[in-house]
């Protein structure tokens, strides 16, 4: 059968199959690995779950409102206010507007019950449970946005009703809501801001095809290219110009080249914004613009310095001048996820049916990029993954979208809720936990001076 040449060639699933098959002999064969510490009091661990599975209704309903309105970066202003709604009449009080993000969001619980969030209460330990709600443009909530805000509320609210239960809440917990993940590193300009201050950690849930308490996720840099050049008559005085869009297409061709000599975890992936107005002109203006992804701190500022390198070569090979402009909002760093609290989040979800996966069973290959990466660079935190959809759906497709609006979607939100409640408790109950954590924290590197990493 000849091939249809009217539409685009179907990519082949070959390379895509072969990782799945690949996972799923590493699953058959992966056994969990128990945490060593004892974390929370059985009573305390039962009266959260008992808590949690009592308002599963109220979980629900919020992912499911949500998803049904999405909303995109800074924009998510019904989402914030479902969320304070729903904890006011839990006897919660939220603030929505934080640290110069009107969507941003923040309450609080101590032993003494329900507080501002206010960052200067001091209550003993202190561990944040992150929310997002924003959507993507077009595709609604193809990232499962929902069900991470839903966790996250539900967790703090599965310990506020088992506080009336009993539970004395040995530290504080803050709900902190943060807008604008999707590509707007909304974490990163809260915490420049503050909104961090005063956490010891921090744990929040992320929806995906698999349970994995360990995926890597990418740090990630915005490069922007502008080549100035000489305009001419392109058919009369081609001689007299300096071609710009020459420039960006011997960049995009040098990146090209780049990729054969980069690590397999870098990421560099661009498109042209502007080429110039019409054929019978020289450019003199070309614009070209890169996301910039690595796995690691180090190897993203290495790779940062070649593509600047790439830039202003190709300025002196074309006779043009490279305009180089980084970060237009701020980068993200590469996630790094806190083994001792992971461990106690594989088990709490081991109690609800699900084997998180370690590091390594999913293919790494799989990597996306997210803003949390620069808080778990300043504190200790973890983001596991939860199956929301079959491990052949992808994230950021209607297909995604779909799943996490739906039925797994709302269990996720359940049993993330719980794993977060419990995690949470877990590391304020257990001094011995606490210092594992800083000291896992300490080994990878400790607090990373973020805003000035590149500089």
């Amino acid at each position: 059968m000849s091939e249809d040449r009217t539409r685009p060639a179907p990519p082949s699933t070959a390379y895509l199959d072969a990782l799945r098959a690949q996972t799923e002999r590493r699953r058959a064969t992966f056994v969990p690995s128990a945490s060593p510490h004892q974390g929370a009091a059985e009573r305390d661990v039962a009266r959260v779950r008992s808590a949690a599975e009592a308002q599963q209704d109220d979980v629900v309903a919020l992912s499911r409102v949500i998803h049904a309105h999405p909303e995109e970066a800074f924009q998510e202003r019904r989402a914030a206010a479902e969320i304070a709604d729903l904890m006011a009449r839990h006897g919660v009080t939220a603030t929505v507007g934080s640290h110069g993000l009107a969507t941003a969001l923040r309450a609080g619980l101590t032993a003494a019950g329900p507080d501002s969030g206010d960052p200067d209460l001091g209550a003993g330990p202190t561990v944040a449970i992150l929310a997002e709600y924003d959507a993507l443009p077009g595709i609604g909530h193809a990232c499962g946005h929902n069900v991470i805000a839903a966790a996250g509320v539900g967790a703090v609210l599965a310990l506020r009703r088992a506080g009336a239960d009993g539970l004395a809440l040995p530290g504080r917990v803050l709900l902190l809501g943060t807008p604008a993940e999707e590509g707007n590193s909304g974490k990163e300009i809260l915490a420049r801001a503050g909104f961090f201050d005063g956490v010891d950690a921090a744990v929040m849930v992320h929806p995906f095809g698999y349970d994995v308490v360990d995926h890597p996720f990418l740090g990630r840099r915005r490069l922007r290219v502008t080549y100035h050049g000489v305009a001419a008559h392109a058919s009369a005085s081609p001689f007299m110009g300096r071609n710009a869009l020459d420039a960006v297409a011997l960049n995009y061709q040098a990146v090209g080249f780049l990729r054969q000599h980069i690590p397999p975890s870098d990421r560099v992936h661009g498109i042209v914004l502007e080429g110039g107005e019409r054929p019978s002109v020289v450019p003199e203006r070309a614009t070209l613009e890169y996301y910039v992804r690595s796995a690691h701190a180090a190897t993203l500022r290495d790779l940062s310095q070649r593509l600047e390198d790439i830039a202003h070569g190709v300025a002196l090979a074309t006779g043009t001048t490279a305009e180089v402009t980084w970060d237009p909002v701020p980068f993200s760093l590469p996630l790094r996820t806190n083994t001792p609290l992971a461990e106690r989040w594989a088990q709490h979800q081991a109690a609800q049916g699900r084997t998180a996966l370690a590091g390594g069973i999913v293919p790494e290959i799989l990597a996306a990029s997210t803003d949390f990466g620069n808080v778990s660079q300043r504190l200790p935190g973890i983001h596991p993954m939860i199956a929301v959809s079959e491990p052949d759906v992808a994230l950021h497709t209607r297909e995604f979208a779909h799943a996490a609006g739906g039925p797994a979607g709302d269990r996720a939100a359940i049993d993330g809720a719980i794993g977060l409640a419990l995690t949470a408790l877990d590391y304020l109950a257990d001094p011995q936990l606490r210092a594992a954590v800083l000291q896992d924290f300490e080994d990878a590197g400790g607090q990373v001076d973020v805003p000035g990493y590149f500089e």
